[in-house]
Formats: C-alpha cells, sequence, structure tokens
C-alpha cells in the first residue's frame, strides 16, 4: 500500500511544493502539489529527478579516503578525528584554511544552523563561495542604496503590467534570487490582463520566445542599454519618484549629474540595442502603470555586475515603482534576515594577493587557485569544500584542478566523486534528499508571495549515514578538539528553527507548520518603505561612493572599448541547475543539451553547420564541443552552457560521463572580475571559433 506525502522540492529557489507517493522507500511517482500556497501545483522537471538522486549507486553513502591503492571508506569517528588532526597541523604550520561554500547549501536551512560554529572552529578570515560567481552584486547593492544586504527587491508580477527582464531567464531557472513557482503562468496571467512582457538578452531565451518582445542586446555592455535608459526617461520628462521623492537622499541629484553626462547614441552604439528601442522601452516603464525592471545573471556576471544592479536600482526609484504593488516590493518572510542579522560589511580586510576587498564575509572565488598556489606568507594549505565543485563552476578550471592537487588537505562534503571532491583527501557524503527536512530559510525573503511551509524528512537515514549538519557540526567539534578549544553543543536545527518562527511578527511555530503540509499563506508584498530601510538616516542612498566612481571607469571603458569578433555567453536549462543533476537519468534524456550555439551567419563565415565539430578557444584555453547553428543567439555571439565538462579522470558519475560535454569555466578568465563585488566575470568572453576538421583513418 502506498502513501502520499505532501513535501517541498529541494532543488531550486522555486520552492515547489510536490506529492511524493511512497511504497516504504521506494518512490512511486512526484507531482505538483495543486493545493501548496505558493507554487499553484507547478513542478519541473528536476523535482521528478529526487528519486535518481536518492537511489543513485553513484551516490557516496560513507566517508572516503584517499589512500595509494585509491578510496578506502571509513567510518565516522575515523573521519572526523583524522581531519581535525590534519586541518590543525596546517595551521599550527605556516599556512592558512580557507572553506569553499556551493549554493546548495541556500536551500538547507539545517546546516545554515551550523555555519557560524563552523566558521568560528576552522579560524577562516573569509570564506569562498559560489555567491562570487552569481549574485554578491546585487546583495552589496542592497546594502549601499538600502542599507542592508538582504533587502531584495522582489518583482510583483502577480500584479504588474509590464515587466522588463535583462539578462535573466525565469522559465529556465524558475527565478532566481526570485522565488516565483509557476512563472510562465504568472506572464500569461498578466499579458492576459493586458500587460507586456520586454526581454533584453543576447539569446532568444526559453522567456523571450513568450515575450511581447526581444531585443538582443552585445554582451557585457548592459550599463550602456541602463544608463540609455535613464536617460531616455529624463528625456522624455518621465523621472518622477512619486511616493518615494521625501525618502531620496542628496545623491539622487548627484547620481543624475554623473548620468546625463553620457551621449545616448554613444550608449546605443556600444550596446547594440537603437535609441528608438530605448526610448519605447523608457515610455512603457515611465508611463505610471505598475512596471518592473529585473536584472539578473547575465548582468551580475561582467565586469560592472554591481554598477548595473544599482542602475535598475534607479530605474525603479525614478518611475516610482520601487515600493509599489505591481512594481518591485520587499518581503516580510516569517523569519526576517533584515530584522535578525547584521547589514553586512565590506573591506574589513583585502585579500593578499590582489589586495580585493571582503564583500559580506567572502573573498572572490576567482582568486582562490593563485591563493593556494602562491608561496608565502598567508597561502592556502587546507581547504573544506561543502556542497561545491569549483573546478566546473569557477573561471579557469585546470588552474583549479592543478591547485587542488598542491594542497596539504581537501576535506569535500559531497554526496559524490566529482572533478573537485576526486582530488580530496577525504569525502564526507551526506544522506539523501528524502532523509532531510525543509524550510525556505534563506529563500523565503525573495518570494513573490509571503509564506512559510516546512516538509519533514520522508525517510529515516541510515544509522551509518550523516546529515549535512551533522557533519558540520561534527567536523567543528573536531577541529575545535584538535586545536585544544571547547565545543559548544550543537542546537538541533529543528529547535532553532521553532525559536526563530516563535520570534516573528507572525507568531508563528514549528507545530503549526508541521499540521500545514500545504505552507501557510502570509499574504501579499506591501508597501513597507521608509519604516523597512536600514540605513542610519532613513533614506534611500541614491549614488554610493563605490559606484560612483566605477561609473567613472565605464566612462574611460565605453570611450576605448574594442569589440572583439565573437564573444562567449553561458546558459542554462530548465532541466539542470548543479553540476551534479546531470547524474539524474530522467534530467539528461533527449537531445544533447551540451552544444556551441551560434548565429546562421557567423556559421556561414567560419564555414561551419550543425552537427560539426567545432574548436573554440582564447588565452585561457580551448574545448571541442557539437555546433549548434541557431539564430536564437544574435551575430557575433556564441553559447555554451554551464555545469558540463565531465570527463576529468577519477570523477565517478556515470551518467554525466554518457554525456560529458565541455566546460564553459575552461574559457573564462579569473583575471577578470568585478571589483566592487570581486563576482566572476562568465559573459562577454572574447573567443575564437574554427571548424574542427575530422580526418578519417582506416
Amino acid at each position: 500500500m502506498t502513501t502520499i506525502h505532501a513535501k517541498t522540492c529541494h532543488i531550486c529557489e522555486a520552492n515547489c511544493g510536490i506529492l511524493v507517493e511512497m511504497d516504504e522507500r521506494r518512490v512511486v511517482s512526484i507531482k505538483g502539489n495543486p493545493d501548496h500556497v505558493l507554487s499553484e501545483g507547478y513542478i519541473c522537471p528536476k523535482a521528478t529527478a529526487i528519486p535518481d538522486i536518492q537511489d543513485d549507486p553513484d551516490r557516496l553513502r560513507k566517508p572516503q579516503k584517499k589512500t595509494k591503492n585509491g578510496w578506502q571508506e571509513i567510518d565516522w569517528d575515523t573521519a572526523f578525528s583524522e581531519i581535525g588532526q590534519r586541518f590543525a597541523d596546517v595551521v599550527f604550520g605556516p599556512k592558512v584554511p580557507a572553506l569553499y561554500l556551493g549554493n546548495p547549501g541556500t536551500h538547507d536551512y539545517s546546516k545554515t544552523t551550523q555555519v557560524r560554529n563552523f566558521i568560528k572552529a576552522t579560524g577562516v578570515e573569509g570564506i569562498y563561495s559560489a555567491s562570487t560567481l552569481d549574485q554578491l552584486p546585487h546583495m552589496i547593492t542592497q546594502k549601499w542604496v538600502y542599507g542592508h544586504n538582504a533587502m531584495f527587491p522582489v518583482a510583483d508580477i502577480d500584479r504588474s503590467q509590464y515587466m522588463l527582464i535583462v539578462g535573466g531567464n525565469p522559465l529556465a531557472s524558475n527565478g532566481s534570487l526570485w522565488t516565483v513557482p509557476n512563472v510562465r503562468n504568472r506572464i500569461k496571467r498578466m499579458q492576459e490582463r493586458g500587460g507586456k512582457l520586454v526581454v533584453v538578452d543576447p539569446r532568444k531565451t526559453e522567456t523571450a520566445k513568450i515575450a511581447d518582445q526581444h531585443h538582443f542586446i552585445r554582451p557585457g555592455s548592459d550599463t550602456a542599454f541602463f544608463l540609455g535608459l535613464l536617460i531616455s526617461l529624463k528625456n522624455a520628462d518621465l523621472v518622477s519618484p512619486k511616493h518615494l521623492s521625501g525618502m531620496l537622499d542628496d545623491g539622487w541629484a548627484e547620481a543624475w549629474n554623473a548620468i546625463e553626462k553620457f551621449d545616448i547614441e554613444t550608449l546605443s552604439n556600444h550596446c547594440g540595442v537603437s535609441i528608438e528601442s530605448m526610448h519605447e522601452i523608457a515610455l512603457e516603464i515611465g508611463s505610471g502603470k505598475p512596471a518592473i525592471v529585473y536584472g539578473r545573471m547575465g548582468v551580475s556576471v561582467q565586469t560592472f555586475g554591481t554598477v548595473n544592479q544599482w542602475l535598475i536600482q534607479l530605474l525603479n526609484i525614478a518611475t516610482g515603482n520601487l515600493d509599489r504593488e505591481g512594481g518591485v516590493l520587499f518581503g516580510k518572510p516569517a523569519i526576517d534576515p533584515v530584522a535578525n542579522a547584521g547589514t553586512g560589511s565590506y573591506g574589513r580586510y583585502s585579500t593578499r594577493l590582489k589586495n580585493s576587498p571582503e564583500v559580506l564575509g567572502e573573498l572572490p572565488t576567482v582568486e582562490l587557485a593563485d591563493e593556494i598556489l602562491t608561496e608565502g606568507e598567508g597561502q592556502i594549505g587546507a581547504l573544506i569544500t561543502v556542497a561545491g565543485n569549483p573546478v566546473i563552476s569557477a573561471p579557469a578550471g585546470q588552474q583549479i584542478d592543478t591547485a587542488l592537487e598542491s594542497l596539504d588537505l581537501l576535506v569535500s562534503i559531497d554526496m559524490y566523486v566529482t572533478e573537485t571532491s576526486r582530488h580530496a583527501d577525504y569525502i564526507l557524503p551526506p544522506c539523501g534528499p528524502l532523509e532531510n527536512d525543509h524550510y525556505p530559510l534563506l529563500l523565503a525573503p525573495m518570494a513573490v508571495r509571503n509564506f512559510a511551509a516546512y516538509s519533514p524528512a520522508l525517510l529515516e537515514r541510515a544509522e551509518d549515514e550523516r546529515k549535512d549538519w551533522e557533519i558540520i557540526a561534527g567536523l567543528t567539534a573536531a577541529i575545535n578538539h584538535a586545536m585544544g578549544k571547547d565545543t559548544p553543543e550543537p542546537v538541533h536545527p529543528q529547535v532553532a528553527l521553532d525559536a526563530m518562527l516563535k520570534a516573528s511578527s507572525y507568531d508563528l511555530s514549528l507545530k503549526q507548520l508541521k499540521e500545514s503540509p500545504n505552507g501557510i499563506d502570509l499574504g501579499p508584498l506591501f508597501p513597507q518603505l521608509p519604516e523597512r530601510l536600514c540605513t542610519p538616516d532613513k533614506k534611500i542612498h541614491c549614488a554610493p561612493e563605490e559606484c560612483m566612481k566605477d561609473l567613472e571607469r565605464f566612462a574611460t571603458d565605453l570611450a576605448n572599448t574594442q569589440i572583439p569578433e565573437i564573444t562567449l555567453i553561458g546558459r542554462r536549462h530548465v532541466r539542470s541547475n548543479n553540476s551534479w543533476l546531470h547524474n539524474s537519468r530522467r534530467l539528461v534524456k533527449g537531445p544533447d543539451r551540451c552544444t556551441l550555439m551560434l548565429h546562421p551567419d557567423d556559421a556561414k563565415n567560419y564555414n561551419i553547420q550543425s552537427d560539426d565539430m567545432v574548436r573554440v578557444s582564447n588565452h585561457i584555453g580551448q574545448v571541442e564541443i557539437v555546433a549548434e547553428v541557431t539564430d536564437d543567439v544574435m551575430k557575433g555571439v556564441v553559447s555554451i552552457p554551464h555545469g558540463y565538462g565531465h570527463a576529468r579522470k577519477g570523477t565517478k558519475l556515470s551518467i554525466a560521463a554518457e554525456r560529458p560535454g565541455v566546460s564553459i569555466n575552461d574559457l573564462t578568465d579569473p583575471a577578470e572580475k568585478d571589483p566592487l563585488s570581486g563576482n566572476a566575470v562568465l559573459n562577454g568572453i572574447p573567443v575564437q571559433i574554427s571548424k574542427l576538421e575530422i580526418v578519417e583513418t582506416a
């Protein structure tokens, strides 16, 4: 007899409610939960892959120790004890430790409850994480403009009449820094009530294909586009902050003085979007109807990523669409990081080699390999990776490969032997996804609607398996013991969660959430300014000093830019998220998705046809990949999806190995970053392409 359980899909930011039909420990089916308060019965293919992960024979079940004869299974006590002692040996020597945190940790509330003690035990000064490959431009901009790094402006699409998406593809991501399940139908409903969606992107993405308009833009030039929109608003006399006027600091005038020095024709030529198109978009967002400007991954992973996010804030302010129903609003989650956590730090210390500032406690991942390989005081000798695969996800994967092999100690908390963990001295595997409970601690603040939802584990973990939080707590205790320090008793995650819920303004408890398997609706987003502002003067800071200085750098760049003949961008697919999902048979079935998209005109110029093998190269490296000729990308742009490159020796991902693909990060340059946030540059990479001639031999 089967049983059906309500649960939350943990894989991506959408947090969809699912119904899992179980026959004892076997998953019979996974379907969308039509009664879930946020996801409306929607699920994407990733949810159906949960059984593939749970039952994957490649997934590790016990700690692994690397020996001369290969991997050896050891017990947890031995693993913790040996790691603690070896960690102490490194720290008491001339080298320093470091942490790398992957993005799955964002989806695991229980792990989050242990991280602070873990960081304190390891003694690391700053952490490296996937955030500096993705989202720090958003967060540091929010700190500077609104006073807190967790004040995410959320697109209120359910009540909007116009949405401009730049460098984002929510139909593939299900929303990114925007928890918005069922986004296709939400867009459709906006269009049915007379609303409009406009997408600006170098590729005609899945989202662009359902948009009312799509405009190509040259990769890495979004700063020019945003400045052009602001100037168009000014020229049309449509700058009207409305209810925000009394909240703007003196930087409002200062910002406009800098913006108006730019020439719109030069900006248009730089970004490839016509003056007429910019003017048309400006008229729409400045019309007075509820409108949204949303920019995501594509505008963040470039050298002016933070400036881009700042200009997006100015656009929503200038049109009166910040803190407005149908515009962008701030969430009021049950557990509120704005109320419960610090505002975030900047520049408390810098990296050893390149003097890059600490940003919200993080250091640039693009500098990690050099910090490991370069000798001298402060050289990294011990690294612990938590649910991360920087060999695939960070620039210059070959250099990271070399760096990881040189470490005195590498410990990976990971389910698999990945491109990164294959270098580890120890791999500590967490239990399967159905053996974990879930609460959207870090994602609810970005939700399109205020909600709270808890789902328990559906399976008991085996006696010799550990949950993520138990592994981190065990490592914390072992490292402290080896270094002669006491360890506070870890607070059980559910106890911590219950306390946080009871302290919230909604007067909730974990017991209530357990009795509400479909979640609890806490209502639509609503205006909260100026009370929500965390700046000392309760004003919106419109001209952060760092952004104003970097705008000057953009002006210089604008005057001296030479446009490459071919530039490379990334892409993602709804059937993918993290690299380990390529080991799901359900998700990788169908056509090969690791292809080089290129425009027909470029294909003709280089004598390339679909299915030809193409060499893509630059000063960083080269890859060989199958061509896909399509007018979905603009002329002069090629695209490779992220997360592939599974042919590296020693990796144990048998399904992924059948279609290994190539890693786009074998072509990205760790020397390139956004200097304000330290974020990697993963878009607009200059490359050369050539058809690979296949020589047949008898």
